[in-house]
């Protein structure tokens, strides 16, 4: 899940060169946490090259100052909405690598809360990519893919950028507390133990193609 679309709009817009990891933990009853990973180290020259301007392409080039505003309202707001608590935030300006977790009840509720607070902070009511739902549980199988509102703003990439994204990766682990039976997804990757998997791609592919990272984990049936 890629899944925090208001930074990941905020950071897209200044390079399209990064490492996203995010981790999804679900416990036999539903509940869990995530840990979303955001890290641009290696593009840090550039990135604090365009935060020294004022404006790029006719833009307002957004300062440290406001970014963790954003974040910080962000992370606000989600820790207000039903079934979501520890939220945490670690913002990390001098290798530009932040990272996002909180823990929820549920996965619906999850999905509730994002979608809730990303149209709350853009207020836009007309983003149809919130109508899809991007994780499914029903005990035994999980359904999961990468949101299509969080590509929504790769649109607005130059044809340089968009290129750049070929060095950007996304990593989507999922951990359980009970055997992986199987994953439909070829490219899955999962641990001895059983109990995690792991896909990945890199961000122009998923570009490309966004169902590519979508799969279907079945799990061995709980024990009595």
């Amino acid at each position: 899940m890629k899944t925090i679309y208001l930074f990941i709009a905020l950071l897209f817009s200044l390079t399209s060169c990064l490492e996203i990891i995010d981790d999804l933990t679900i416990k036999n009853d539903g509940s869990g946490s995530l840990k979303y990973t955001i890290n641009m180290s290696s593009n840090k020259i550039k990135i604090n090259s365009i935060l020294a301007l004022d404006s790029l392409d006719g833009k307002k080039v957004p300062s440290i100052a406001e970014i963790k505003d954003k974040v910080e309202e962000f992370k606000n707001a989600l820790a207000k909405k039903e079934g979501i608590k520890l939220v945490k935030v670690d913002q990390n300006f001098e290798q530009f690598i932040f990272k996002f977790q909180f823990d929820f009840n549920s996965l619906e509720e999850l999905q509730a809360a994002i979608k809730m607070v990303v149209q709350e902070q853009f207020k836009d009511k007309t983003i149809k990519e919130l109508n899809e739902n991007w994780l499914s549980w029903d005990g035994q199988k999980l359904v999961r893919y990468i949101p299509d509102f969080t590509l929504v703003k790769t649109k607005e990439l130059k044809d340089d950028d968009y290129e750049a994204t070929k060095k950007g990766t996304y990593t989507s682990i999922t951990r359980f507390e009970r055997g992986i039976e199987k994953a439909e997804n070829t490219k899955t990757v999962i641990s001895p133990n059983r109990l995690n998997s792991m896909l990945r791609s890199d961000v122009h592919s998923i570009l490309q193609n966004p169902k590519s990272m979508q799969n279907t984990i079945i799990l061995t049936p709980l024990k009595n």
